[in-house]
């Protein structure tokens, strides 16, 4: 026999021992041959036409009426059951896009991965972290031939898969200019890569500063980006980094202005997305006064705890439910 019709005969035993004694151990054995009949596709009007046709044996002389109410309750299983079919379908394909998803996720961790220089005249402290599973932030240090350390933070104004897929291609081109100019001149290499390659209405913020080790100057440029901050811990004061320039893919041939900011002992630079400053709570937005009130908490702490203790301040405020990838940076000079 084939499977339909071993569950068929096994509806018919479980009907005939709940006819005879109402045992709700049969019921539960009903809940069982319900999921076998998931397994196997059976559709639930066939169930109900087995239910008829075992009620017209069982009791042949069961009121026709009776009977006829089946036609009934098999209309309204058919449209059920086309509909019910749908959902797992649905779910299925649900399914699958998660599995590629979660893969396109670990991918994109494995390609825009950076690894935090270890240095002995700064300490780096660095937090990403995506509101969904692609992230539309990036980050990236790079340390030249000179000893100078690089620092790029970008956010694609965007989300999901087309912003982690843009990512990876700046990635790529940040590989390609290693080491092959200032700041204002990999913004503008970057800038012609984008506005070439990527669709018209998708556009990219970014920082790039670069870090002399023998002047303790830090050279940077920014394409849009959200505002950093600069820690003075003589005075105790943050002040933003200023920096200005256009978004990343709007005019090919945009110029980026360079800056400089001679870097005192125990001075921070700070560097963030607008996940961040844009971290929104019942109240609305934080202040950029909130924010620099969390990292002085933490100021006395190193720099990857202080991100780290930030991060989970903000998660907090926004009762762990991120609305915004989230990127935070902080360079402390120790010599």
């Amino acid at each position: 026999m084939d499977s339909k019709t071993v569950l068929e005969q096994k509806y018919k035993e479980i009907i005939k021992s709940y006819l005879e004694n109402q045992n709700e151990q049969v019921l539960y054995h009903a809940q069982q041959l319900s999921r076998k009949s998931i397994e196997y596709r059976i559709s639930p009007e066939e169930i109900i036409n087995w239910h008829r046709t075992i009620m017209h044996e069982i009791e042949p002389s069961v009121p026709s009426s009776i009977l006829r109410s089946f036609d009934v309750l098999l209309e309204l299983m058919m449209g059920y059951g086309l509909a019910y079919r749908e959902h797992q379908s649905l779910r299925s394909q649900q399914q699958e896009l998660k599995t590629e998803i979660e893969i396109a996720a670990s991918m994109q961790k494995t390609l825009l991965g950076t690894k935090i220089p270890q240095t002995d005249f700064l300490d780096i402290g660095a937090i990403s972290v995506p509101a969904k599973h692609m992230s539309g932030d990036y980050f990236h240090f790079v340390t030249d031939e000179n000893g100078c350390i690089g620092v790029a933070i970008a956010d694609v104004i965007g989300k999901g898969i087309p912003a982690a897929l843009c990512m990876s291609m700046i990635k790529y081109a940040m590989d390609s200019l290693q080491g092959n100019g200032e700041p204002n001149i990999i913004l503008e290499s970057l800038n012609r890569v984008v506005e070439q390659n990527v669709d018209p209405n998708m556009f990219i913020t970014m920082f790039y500063g670069l870090y002399n080790p023998l002047n303790h100057y830090l050279s940077y440029s920014s394409a849009g980006h959200e505002p950093g901050f600069y820690y003075d811990s003589n005075r105790r004061e943050f002040t933003d980094l200023y920096a200005k320039g256009l978004l990343l893919g709007i005019e090919k041939n945009t110029k980026y202005r360079q800056y400089k900011k001679f870097i005192q002992k125990n001075d921070l630079i700070i560097l963030l997305s607008d996940g961040v400053t844009e971290c929104r709570t019942n109240e609305g937005f934080i202040e950029r006064n909130t924010l620099t009130h969390l990292i002085g908490k933490y100021i006395h702490l190193p720099a990857q705890e202080i991100v780290t203790n930030v991060y989970k301040e903000l998660e907090r405020l926004q009762a762990f439910q991120l609305r915004d990838d989230f990127t935070l940076i902080i360079l402390k000079r120790i010599i």
